[in-house]
């Protein structure tokens, strides 16, 4: 059995580097935004730091869990969003800001209302798990 509040507080990180990811990503429109000027360029640099250390914190979930947690929770595609961290760190001069835009726009909502999700099933207040 693995400790939920441990859990929690690494879902918490999570969650605020999406938030975070959320914020720096809202001015983007296109995936140019991301290439054309140099504040694109930080904000792309800035989201995939995000996006690799919210990878490698969903890895250590797993390994806390016993890889047990993240079959409750079925919607999400829990592998892409480990391997993203690996995409990013061994190919980080071959990354394509269509892809970071793609998920940016449409994996990343989802992500963060199950992570949400997750939290509240953990805390022994509120939740389902024990």
């Amino acid at each position: 059995m693995y400790d939920p509040t441990l859990v929690i507080d690494i879902l918490a990180q999570i969650s605020h580097a999406l938030q975070t990811i959320e914020t720096r990503f809202a001015p983007i429109t296109t995936p140019n935004d991301f290439t054309d000027n140099p504040q694109g360029k930080e904000k792309l640099d800035s989201i995939c730091m995000l996006l690799m250390a919210a990878g490698e914190s969903l890895k250590q979930i797993d390994k806390i869990t016993d890889k047990q947690l993240f079959k409750h929770y079925p919607n999400v595609d829990w592998k892409g969003a480990k391997g993203m961290r690996d995409i990013i760190a061994h190919h980080y001069f071959d990354i394509n800001a269509d892809e970071i835009f793609f998920v940016c726009e449409n994996k990343l909502p989802d992500l963060q209302r199950t992570i949400e999700k997750m939290i509240h099933d953990l805390n022994p207040n509120t939740g389902a798990f024990p």
